[in-house]
Parts: structure tokens; sequence; C-alpha cells
């Protein structure tokens, strides 16, 4: 039985809340294995029915997993809103390469985009009511999915790409249905899925993107949506080439009830082409661009296409909750975009100089390492612990892959954004240095 904290309770709904109560003050913690089924029950006087009707709500509710015979255990990033999990510390004198985020000195200033969009507001007020996407928004934004090759659909905006994929999601799916996703993939979309109350199967990634041939068994297998990261894919900087999308879009059109998602998390800061799956394969799908890599952030906007029946649900759902997202800050992302505020180009070309600066300072101590585009470099390590540790111990923090794998290879994700020339060597010394002898033959992230 866990100790020190006792669970209660006679009913499912006491069961679970009585777990969902604990995980949220942190007297469970992310990882600790629950009792099993029978032994709850039997301490607890009740059917074993019960504690499974309790197990199951919280797996619904993305608070704990069940993995076979190795029991139910809390999620390593349970959905409580009772906590939230510290960042993790990086120690005086370490360089943080862990972060994922952009590098401030390639965003724009933001004072005159909202100094203006703040004054038309004062001029203009948006009121209940009016219309949800700012009509300049949507022209901008739809010309240049056009000049990419995105389908005509309806433009909806969201409070980033991962609001946008929350609600794609609910709109066409149920608790238990299974979503396809990359693997290594983004943490957060990992999170997300199972938090939904859905199930994921992993699809292996390489550096033109998901292997078609794992997407063709996930959706074979039942699989109902797929996720799917055009460019800049994080952590190990994918990005869907010409070949692998006519591959995949051949596996879609076998499949064509699937929900398609595309996220393009590289848009504004990657150079190589876009080659979208949507269009002819899927009769639902959802296309999404965040501004927060090129622009910032904190802006927290996405623009949102794809068919008219899910862009009509996730519309219709989002008019019943927050209603829309704030005019003031779309106007002033206009406002950046009519002002060439980022110039795409500087910032693709600044971001690839500092990942091949990295990449080939690694493959020189003979260490393989990926990243296609983006700002992120993925190094396939046999121990991310070990690696972590002695390279932080040379000064250097980079963050573990288990936050972004479920059963690919183990890895290390390192952020090149801040990555100066300087920096290269003695990175990759270090790296080297933490992974020792490298015997056999190159490892592979698939």
């Amino acid at each position: 039985m866990l100790e020190p904290y006792r669970i209660e309770g006679r009913g499912a709904a006491e069961i679970s809340a009585s777990i969902e109560r604990a995980v949220g003050t942190g007297e469970l913690q992310p990882g600790q294995p629950l009792p099993p089924l029978r032994e709850l029950a039997a301490e607890l006087g009740v059917n074993p029915n019960t504690v499974a009707s309790a197990y199951r709500t919280l797996r619904e509710r993305g608070v704990i997993e069940t993995a076979g015979r190795r029991g139910s255990r809390v999620r390593s990033a349970p959905a409580t809103t009772g906590r939230d999990l510290p960042p993790r510390e990086v120690p005086t004198g370490v360089r943080d390469l862990s972060s994922g985020n952009p590098d401030p000195a390639l965003l724009p200033s933001l004072e005159r985009a909202f100094a203006d969009a703040a004054a038309r507001g004062d001029r203009e007020p948006v009121l209940y009511g009016e219309v949800a996407v700012e009509p300049e928004l949507a022209r901008w934004a739809r010309a240049a999915l056009d000049a990419d090759g995105v389908p005509d659909g309806p433009v909806a905006v969201t409070s980033g790409s991962l609001d946008a994929v929350e609600r794609v999601l609910a709109a066409h799916l149920r608790p238990g249905d299974t979503v396809a996703v990359e693997d290594p993939g983004w943490g957060r979309t990992l999170d997300l899925v199972p938090a939904l109350g859905l199930r994921t199967v992993p699809v292996g990634v390489d550096d033109d993107g998901p292997l078609a041939e794992d997407v063709r068994r996930a959706l074979s297998a039942g699989a109902r949506a797929l996720i799917v990261t055009d460019r800049a894919q994080n952590p190990t900087g994918a990005a869907v080439g010409e070949d692998r999308a006519r591959e995949l879009r051949a596996v879609l059109r076998a499949y064509p009830e699937t929900l398609l998602i595309e996220d393009d998390h590289g848009s504004g800061i990657v150079d190589l082409p876009l080659h979208p799956l949507a269009g002819t394969t899927t009769r639902n799908w959802a296309f999404v661009r965040s501004v927060a890599k090129a622009y910032g952030p904190d802006l927290r906007l996405a623009v949102l296409t794809g068919d008219p029946v899910t862009l009509d649900r996730v519309r219709g759902r989002q008019r019943l909750g927050p209603g829309w997202v704030s005019r003031i800050v779309q106007r002033a992302v206009v406002r950046l975009w009519t002002d060439g505020a980022v110039d795409p180009a500087a910032v693709a070309a600044a971001y690839g100089h500092r990942r091949d600066l990295l990449i080939g300072a690694l493959a020189r101590r003979g260490v393989e390492a990926h990243g296609r585009s983006g700002m992120n470099v993925w190094v396939p390590v046999p121990d991310e612990t070990s690696v972590v540790a002695a390279v932080q111990h040379a000064g250097w923090a980079v963050a573990p892959g288990a936050r972004y794998r479920l059963s690919a290879p183990p890895g290390v994700r390192i952020t090149v954004s801040t990555l100066t020339e300087a920096d290269s060597g003695p990175l990759a010394d270090a790296v080297a240095a933490a992974l020792g002898p490298r015997p056999g033959p190159a490892r592979s992230y698939v």
C-alpha cells in the first residue's frame, strides 16, 4: 500500500477524487505506482469493479496511465490543476541549452505594433457579438497558406498551436480513441493526448518526418487521428520532404476517415519548402501555424484552417467558451506582418548556421546528431541520465529525451538558438566525453 498517502472512498467517484487530490497536492508523485486493483479493492472493502471504474476515470482525465502487467501509475506529467511542476533549475554558471526557446535577439520589438493596436482599440472598441477573427489577419494568413499550397478552408484563431490541436481532437474524437503521434515528438502533445482521455500509438520519425510504414501500421490498427509536424519538428528538427509527403499522402488516401492534424512548427524560422499532406487525402483535416517561434511565445496566437466541418465545430465550441482571441493581439500581429518585422530568411539562416556548427563539430568527434530544420539538435545516446549529468558538469544544460519519447531509443535535445561559433567546439567536446568510446555502427533515433 502507498505510504504515507492513504487512498480513501467507497464509490468510484470518491476513490478517483482521492487519488486526483493527492496528485494535485504532490502527495502522489509523477511516476509513482498505484496499488493493484484487487489489492486496493480489498483494503477499501469495495468491489474490484468499483476500483476499475475509478482508475478508468483517472486514465480518461490524463492523471494516471496503465501499462499492462506493470499496473497503473501516476503519469509523468499528470493533468492536474492543483500543482504545476517546478521548472528544472539550471545551476549557476551552467549554460542553458535545454529550454527550446527562440533567441530573444531574433524576435521583433512589439512596442510599436501593440501601441498602434491599442490606439485603434480606443477608436474602435471590440464589443461582444463582433467577428472573432480580424478580417485583415484572415486575409494575410490565407494568402500565406495559399502560397504554400495549403488547401482552401475557413480561418480561425486560437491561443497557440496546442490550443488548436486540443480543440480539433475534441471536435472529432471520444475518450478511448487512439491518436498516432510522432516518436520522438513534442512533449506537450504526448501529454495532451492522454489528458483528453485518448490513447497514443507511436510513429517513428527520421530526418524526413514520420515513417510511412509506421503510419500505415497505426492506422490499420485503428488509430483515428494522426498528428504530423511539417517542419522544425521538436525535438529532432525533422522536416517532411517531397518524397516523404508523397508516401504519407498515399497511406492517408487508404484511410480517408482519419483526422489529420498538421502543425507547421517551423513557420517563419525555416527556409525549407512546405509539403502539406491535406487536401486529397482525408475528409477531416486541420492545419495550424503559431507565431510563437518567430514573433514571441507570449503572443499566444495561432492561425488554424481545415475542412468546413472541423472548423465549424472548433469555432462553435470556442464561441461558447473564451469567445475569441483578443483582437488587439490579432491587430498587433497583423502590424508585425505588414511591417516585415521578421525576415524569415535571415532567421532561418541564423538558426541553420548554429545547427550546422554543432552537428559538424559533433561529427568531427564521431558523434551522430540530427537537426534538419528549426532550433533543436537531437543526439542519440545510450543513457540519458548519465549524459545529461556529465554534460551539465562540463557547464552545459541539455534536455533528456525521455520528455519527448514513447518507445523510441534514448537521446538528448540541445537547443541551439543562442549557440555561438565559440560554443560549438567546447559543447561538442562535452557531449563526446559524456558518451565515451562508441564502438560499432552509428545509432539511429528511429
